[in-house]
């Protein structure tokens, strides 16, 4: 059974926006998407640099260094150069707390 970890309130990430932390000594990117939330690892597995400081567009991120595009929900490749999906994270609401599958348990 997955365990989940305490990350953040729901207050610090307005719609449209992000959140880079470390979790399990990985660091993780928590989205808000029209008041859904969703987590993928901030690494683009073209070449293993971060992607979460890339644009938003609705639910893709697109890496900074050379455009690749993922999909926040589950880390799914939209766009090449990319092959191999981002590992993601669920989510879990609870009250005004945000809690992710803890990465330990992948």
């Amino acid at each position: 059974m997955a365990e989940f970890v305490k990350v953040a309130k729901v207050t610090e990430i307005p719609p449209g926006k992000r959140k880079l932390l470390d979790v399990d000594e990985i660091t993780v990117a928590l989205f808000n998407v029209n008041g859904h939330y969703y987590c993928i690892e901030d690494v683009c597995t073209h070449d293993g640099g971060p992607v979460a400081e890339g644009v938003l567009d609705g639910f893709a991120i697109e890496c900074p260094r050379h455009g690749a595009l993922f999909d926040v929900r589950d880390g799914s490749v939209l766009s090449m150069p990319a092959a191999v999906p981002v590992p993601n994270y669920e989510v879990k609401i609870v009250g005004e707390d945000i809690y992710i599958e803890s990465p330990n348990d992948w």
